[in-house]
């Protein structure tokens, strides 16, 4: 069935002409929200291996991505690869280094795409003139909330307009830009969460990702909710402000994710964040019952 908002794999298709695939990698980097650069204690919502990373620099960038493409060749017939830095803020390091691991990922001339997992004060104007050499660049910056106050209370550690200098800066360049958002802030109303949307859609964000707030067995944000219980969305909930969302967002911009695999030996609460193929379902049928699409009200 054709979607009503415009999916990743669609944009990848009509960019690349074949069946691309993401490599997720960690390449080690850290993040100066942990290492006593801005905080020691980094975001609420984060656990200890970077919120929702699993990849483990445990190998070379070209072993990850050797294992990686003979994986998805074999299950999903994958013709080309887009190498994307994960965990953590792969943006934090020299330009010197930086340029020394994104160069070594272009060995194979099936890595068509880079893509970057990073902080918006973790960038800068030479970083970003190395990015934009690459082949069909992207970088992802972690938002999760345009609110300052939300900000200030997830020990964020930087405001929302350094994200939207950054989102500037970086388009400058030609680099496409991925916003990461979060839903479910115990102190967000439903009206503040599509403020957050707006905002984006004024920016013409290129990509998103929505993700539902969850708590993870290891994150600050456990402790938090043990002391301060406080209302979760569930499921249904949760997919009605998705669509609310799409509705707002360009309909140009690539929805990258609005459903993850989850983490379910991680996942403390909502344990429902990890039946994908259920919210993507819901949130199908409430566009098909609204009679509406991505962009309707941008």
């Amino acid at each position: 069935m054709e979607k009503r908002y415009y999916p990743y794999s669609k944009y990848l298709k009509e960019t690349f002409g074949k069946k691309v695939y993401k490599i997720t990698l960690d390449s080690g980097f850290y993040c100066p929200n942990r290492d006593g650069t801005i905080s020691t204690g980094g975001c609420i919502f984060c656990d200890e291996v970077g919120s929702f990373s699993r990849c483990g620099a445990k190998t070379s960038i070209k072993e990850q991505i050797i294992t990686s493409m003979a994986h998805l060749e074999r299950q999903f017939k994958a013709e080309a690869f887009i190498a994307y830095f994960q965990s953590y803020s792969n943006t934090y390091a020299p330009v010197e280094k930086l340029k020394e691991i994104y160069d070594s990922v272009f060995f194979d001339e099936k890595i068509v795409s880079i893509s970057i997992g990073t902080r918006p004060d973790c960038v800068d104007n030479k970083k970003l003139d190395l990015i934009s050499t690459y082949k069909t660049p992207w970088i992802e910056y972690g938002l999760q909330s345009a609110h300052n106050e939300t900000l200030k209370w997830m020990n964020r550690g930087h405001d929302f307009e350094c994200f939207k200098q950054a989102v500037i800066e970086t388009r400058k360049r030609g680099i496409k830009v991925c916003a990461h958002i979060i839903l479910g802030f115990p102190n967000e109303t439903k009206a503040m969460m599509l403020e957050t949307a707006r905002k984006l859609a004024q920016l013409e964000i290129d990509g998103i990702k929505i993700h539902m707030l969850t708590i993870l067995a290891d994150s600050p944000l456990l402790k938090y909710y043990e002391q301060n219980p406080f209302y979760l969305m569930n499921m249904e909930q949760y997919c009605e402000l998705v669509c609310d969302i799409l509705e707002i967002l360009p309909p140009k911009t690539t929805i990258e994710r609005i459903a993850g695999t989850g983490y379910s030996e991680t996942t403390i609460e909502p344990k429902w964040v990890n039946r994908r193929f259920e919210i993507l379902n819901m949130i199908d049928k409430i566009l098909l019952q609204r009679n509406s699409k991505q962009g309707m009200k941008y």
